[in-house]
């Protein structure tokens, strides 16, 4: 068998009628026997041509079809705008503009957001070809302008054939998606293809696809055109600066065509993808049942993934990217993909690393890390995506994106213990639990990822009744810094799992947390908007409320920009783990006395509600500027402090969490996390680092520790602040004996 493209052979329908329940019954059936792809012809209504303008559109044929399987990959092959190409691949003459010609102007844009918008929607499952024309070249050129939503720029294209002024990028789709030419074997339809595709489909006539060669007598016609077009597609390929096996070479066969006529289309033509064009339901089981296993026995050789040439255009220096394993080859996203917008920023901070890899396994995380640990650049460890502080991105270094980990498992319902992988967000935590009548305190923010918040701390809604996140952990599974995969507990690993707890991200990568959770129903959820002008009063009397009051309640102050003409306003949210009114309004009624009340919402919710965050892509950009203390009491020192710090604009987002209560009933030393003794955590957002520093380093003296997920201080002297002398001493013993390389740096670095 001829190894030249070493592509994995797959095996097709191409479907030829449009009626959509027959379609999705043919689709259904072709997933049920392992076909790998089903493909739809989509041409645009030309004048004369009543039938095709009846026709179904293919996208929304697609659709229809895409919510009835569940496996199988979607294809549409499409005409552009202009005529086809003929057999030697040239197009008719050029003739005056015409009202529908700047009607199809647009197809290509809309051709790439609809196949953009149905790959996110089935999660990575469609193709699409564009049938060879004169202004093919363009259209595919545009297709991947707008899917290249990594760019900020508009997408801007002045052809002979199309001009795009100026368009928004995007959607970006799921995967990188696969874009063929289809077309007869006329030299300048195959050097187009050798330049601009992915996929090369042979095809009887360029005028459409749906017109199959005959079977019977004629494999040696196909396979001596297959290869016949694979010379000239090698070398324009070679010539463009291509790797050849970049180019699957496919070929539309009909269903009377046996196996020994298609072998050699296989072994000696490297045709990668094999297309039966058949709407009958008896061909398309007896193919699959009597042809298909031999096709499929003949191209078990060993296959190779090979980018793109604009792939490698973009990648960045420094980076194997030829040593990425193979279990990871897939799923890794480098700068020249599609999905290269979706994993690049964080919540805050723009990043633009040369390779992201999204493992979907404890193995595959351990061979993410044994790979990136080869590597000279940096590297950064991402759950969930949110990272206020930034570290989970970074620009021309390598990120292990845990997304893909995202399990919530009860293990034993009787002690209420559930298992979570790092890259669940917090909303699907609450979700999940809430059936059992169970929460965790995790935050206030339900899209923040369960990886990052679960190693540093937790500082909650119900951290004043039920303390940290890290109070309840019972045991974590972890990939160290040489690979290898441990358990920690308070028995195995102990020393370990007091490091995990606080300072997680210094020794390695959790690939799972147990936790066990607490009972807990609806709950009251209160917004109040105050009068904040005199800022220090409100702090010291919020302040003085949250101390007084019983644990079940936990409440969070913002304080914004004062604006022109307006009073400054604070915001106060509020959570009360009671589903009695009276209760509710009990508990409230001190912190709302805490400044002129100007608003105010307040209801009774099951917790999930509370915490529910819809997905969201995450595209921040700068970088971002954050300082963070803990403070034992608003004193009025440090109340006048914060109001001096708000009135000399360098904080546009002034935020101070409760938390007192349960969290100070843990010892001091008992975790990582050595902020017990605090009542307070601050966090101040700003725009300037020079500007921000001088306003928060004036307020040093009135705190007692640091919460390290909202800072972005680099300073030595901010993990003293963060880990007392003994603590740091326990963590730096432990990073020199789990991390003695110090792999694990892009994080609140503690030196080995």
């Amino acid at each position: 068998m001829t190894t030249r493209y070493a592509h994995p052979l797959r095996l097709g329908l191409l479907l030829t009628g449009t009626a959509p329940d027959a379609a999705a019954d043919l689709a259904r059936l072709a997933e049920e026997l392992g076909y790998d792809l089903i493909t739809f012809q989509n041409e645009p209504p030309t004048s004369g041509d009543g039938d095709k303008a009846a026709g179904l559109d293919a996208w929304t044929l697609m659709s229809w079809v895409a919510g009835r399987t569940d496996r199988i990959t979607l294809a549409a092959v499409t005409a552009p705008a202009a005529k086809p190409a003929t057999a030697q691949g040239t197009a008719s003459a050029a003739k005056p503009a015409t009202s529908q010609d700047t009607a199809l102007a647009a197809v290509p844009t809309v051709t790439a957001r609809a196949a953009a918008s149905l790959d996110l929607l089935t999660g990575g499952r469609v193709e699409l070809g564009l049938l060879a024309g004169a202004d093919t070249g363009e259209a595919a050129d545009i297709v991947r302008g707008i899917w290249s939503a990594a760019e900020r720029s508009p997408f801007r294209h002045d052809g002979e054939h199309h001009r795009v002024p100026g368009a928004e990028r995007g959607p970006a789709p799921a995967h990188d998606i696969p874009l063929w030419i289809a077309g007869d074997p006329g030299p300048e339809v195959l050097r187009l293809a050798a330049r601009k595709a992915d996929a090369w489909l042979l095809t009887a006539s360029g005028q459409s696809a749906d017109a199959a060669p005959p079977a019977g007598g004629a494999g040696d016609r196909l396979v001596t055109a297959a290869t016949a077009a694979n010379a000239v597609i090698d070398e324009a390929a070679e010539a463009a600066g291509r790797d050849p096996r970049e180019i699957r070479r496919m070929v539309q066969v009909t269903g009377e065509a046996t196996a020994a006529e298609l072998l050699p289309l296989i072994e000696d033509a490297g045709i990668g993808t094999i297309l039966l064009a058949t709407d009958d339901p008896d061909t398309i089981r007896r193919f699959a049942e009597e042809t298909a296993p031999a096709l499929r026995a003949a191209a078990q050789d060993k296959t190779t993934q090979v980018k793109s040439l604009f792939v490698r255009k973009h990648r960045h220096p420094g980076i194997d990217y030829d040593a990425v394993p193979a279990s990871l080859a897939a799923s890794a996203v480098e700068p020249g993909d599609p999905g290269y917008a979706r994993v690049r920023s964080t919540y805050l901070r723009g990043g633009s690393p040369g390779l992201v890899l999204r493992p979907g396994t404890p193995d595959e995380v351990s061979e993410a890390v044994r790979y990136a640990r080869t590597q000279p650049v940096k590297l950064s460890i991402r759950s969930g995506g949110h990272g206020i502080s930034g570290r989970s991105t970074n620009h021309g270094g390598i990120v292990i994106d845990l997304s893909r980990l995202h399990a919530i498992d009860v293990l034993d319902k009787e002690t209420r213990r559930v298992r979570i992988e790092p890259g669940a967000r917090w909303s699907d935590v609450a979700a999940a639990l809430a059936p059992h009548g169970w929460a965790l305190s995790s935050g206030d923010y339900g899209g923040v990822g369960v990886g990052g918040l679960a190693t540093s701390g937790g500082i909650g809604w119900f951290v004043r009744e039920h303390g940290l996140t890290i109070d309840h952990l019972k045991a974590v599974e972890m990939v160290l810094a040489d690979g290898t995969r441990v358990r920690a507990d308070e028995e195995e690993n102990a020393e370990l799992f007091w490091g995990v707890r606080g300072a997680g991200a210094n020794f390695g990568i959790v690939t799972a947390f147990e936790f066990e959770v607490d009972e807990v129903g609806d709950v009251g959820f209160a917004q109040f908007v105050v009068d904040a002008t005199d800022t220090a009063g409100l702090l010291e009397r919020w302040g003085a409320a949250m101390e007084a009051a019983p644990r079940d309640l936990t409440s969070a102050l913002i304080i914004g920009r004062a604006r022109p003409g307006q009073p400054l306003m604070g915001q106060i949210m509020a959570v009360v783990d009671s589903d009695d009114a009276e209760t509710i309004v009990a508990r409230l009624q001190p912190i709302a006395a805490a400044a002129p009340l100007l608003d105010y919402s307040i209801q009774v919710l099951p917790y999930d509600a509370v915490m529910h965050v819809p997905p969201a892509a995450h595209e921040g950009r700068g970088e971002p500027v954050t300082r963070s203390g803990l403070a034992d009491h608003l004193t009025p020192e440090l109340a006048a402090a914060a109001q001096r710090l708000v009135a000399s604009g360098q904080t546009y987002f002034f935020h101070i969490r409760g938390i007192g209560g349960a969290s100070r009933d843990v010892p001091w030393d008992a975790t990582a996390y050595a902020g017990r003794s605090a009542n307070f955590q601050l966090v101040a957002f700003g725009h300037s680092r020079r500007g921000l520093d001088a306003a928060w380093d004036a307020m040093l003296g009135h705190f007692s520790g640091l919460y390290i997920n909202f800072e972005t201080d680099q300073r030595p002297a901010r993990l003293l602040q963060a880990y007392p002398e003994p603590t740091l001493r326990r963590l730096r013993e432990l990073k020199r004996r789990y991390d003695p390389g110090n792999v694990f740096r892009d994080n609140f670095a503690i030196e080995p």
